[in-house]
């Protein structure tokens, strides 16, 4: 079967590494496509030069080729409605409709379809006006939460410690903008989470958990970024919780969705909030997470494309139970001096012996210069390992990284914290006979 990736980052290579090990492609003949792709991608797949934008070159393509699944790692091209175009000329598409990816495209469709199918997130209020947001302020006690309705490629939302911050961040959002939304939330304390579940539209499936890291700066400081490094598992979302999840949350999501008359088939990517009062939603994305993608394929066992097609094939129902290697995947992301505002691009990349202990290099932000790896864009690389616990894959990573020669970039050395915190408490009470 001849299979065809669309995208272009860190998250659609570990796709298009994991794709290209399925047994879908194992005749001779089958070919694993990429649209655009990435130096790194090309190692797995064919690059071809589409623009997702252009639905009939996309079918055009996919017809010329005989492709038998379509997997569409982006967000953008979602919500653009490309899965529709692509289902209505009868193609196998693994990703959902416009529609459908509205749970991503607008934080207001999703917070109000929590409310009408009771399911747990933050208090809220969606307002389309400078005006309105302002007053909704005072239905708030800092920090005050506010979010840009639309994509906003995981940098989208602002946390103001006061009300005069949240009143010029406010000014920011609609400064210009006549059809901007924002969404303005209660602020929860706990600790944040991702959990993905595949969904059929009727089945739901769950795939794994995982740690992000958006904040640039070591201990979780400064601005928001598109995620800075990842592990998996989250232990901290227990298999009580995880059952929680999927029973309060995320079949609550794909009943509402079927209701509504637009099912939901793909990937659901839930960022939850360990509260007090239990696991709540802060937002859905509608497809895999960058970097959280890549620490899941590397613990994958299964057959991805096999799950993929079934997901397509609406059956998902007689797939078992996915199974996840035991042991824990962190990634490192290497970004690009001047991320997250202006990065600068350019600086050359030696990946050296980075993949010589058995780490993976993702590539994201990258492109050839003279037959040269460069940096082309924010996030560079994504350097991930695996380990028996968080802090033996934190350690293999480091390693791995400081093997790259790459001048221009940076990156986090605590990806993982909180876990390795836990898992040397652990190792200090065992010594201790507690």
């Amino acid at each position: 079967m001849n299979i065809l990736l669309l995208g272009g980052g860190g998250r659609e290579h570990a796709l298009a590494w994991k794709l290209a090990q399925s047994r879908l492609l194992a005749r001779t003949g089958d070919r694993l496509y990429a649209a655009p792709g990435n130096p790194g991608i090309a190692d797995h797949a064919e690059l071809v030069a589409l623009d997702l934008t252009d639905h009939l070159a996309v079918v055009r393509f996919c017809e010329e080729q005989r492709i038998g699944l379509v997997v569409i790692g982006a967000e953008a091209p979602l919500v653009d409605g490309l899965a529709d175009s692509l289902r209505g000329e009868g193609f196998r598409v693994f990703g959902p409709g416009k529609d459908a990816a509205q749970l991503e495209g607008s934080k207001g469709f999703t917070k109000d379809l929590c409310a009408r199918a009771g399911i747990p997130t933050a208090g809220y209020v969606r307002t389309a006006s400078l005006e309105e947001a302002t007053t909704a302020l005072a239905r708030f006690t800092p920090p005050f939460v506010l979010k840009a309705d639309g994509l906003a490629a995981g940098k989208g939302v602002i946390i103001a410690e006061t009300r005069a911050e949240a009143e010029a961040a406010l000014a920011g959002m609609f400064d210009g903008d006549a059809g901007a939304e924002v969404v303005v939330e209660e602020f929860m304390e706990g600790e944040e989470v991702s959990f993905f579940a595949l969904t059929d539209g009727a089945t739901v499936l769950g795939f794994g958990s995982a740690q992000d890291h958006k904040r640039v700066g070591e201990g979780d400081t400064g601005p928001n970024t598109g995620g800075m490094g990842a592990y998996s598992p989250a232990r901290v979302l227990t298999p009580l919780l995880r059952g929680e999840v999927i029973e309060r949350i995320i079949a609550p999501t794909v009943r509402a969705m079927a209701d509504a008359g637009m099912p939901y088939s793909g990937v659901l990517f839930a960022g939850l909030m360990l509260t007090a009062e239990g696991p709540k939603l802060i937002e859905y994305n509608c497809r895999f997470g960058d970097p959280e993608c890549q620490v899941l394929m590397m613990r994958l066992e299964d057959d991805f494309g096999e799950i993929l097609l079934a997901c397509a094939e609406n059956r998902l129902s007689r797939v078992p139970p996915v199974r996840m290697r035991r042991a824990v995947a962190l990634t490192v992301v290497l970004a690009a001096d001047g991320y997250p505002g202006t990065p600068a691009t350019g600086g050359a990349i030696d990946l050296g012996e980075s993949e010589a202990e058995g780490a993976k290099v993702f590539q994201a932000g990258t492109a050839l210069a003279v037959g040269k790896l460069v940096a082309s864009g924010g996030r560079v690389l994504g350097v991930t390992a695996t380990g028996a616990s968080v802090t033996e894959a934190q350690a293999k990573a480091h390693a791995a990284i400081d093997a790259i020669d790459a001048p221009t970039l940076f990156c986090r050395r605590d990806i993982g914290w909180r876990e390795v915190t836990r898992e040397a408490n652990s190792a200090n009470n065992l010594l201790l006979g507690d």
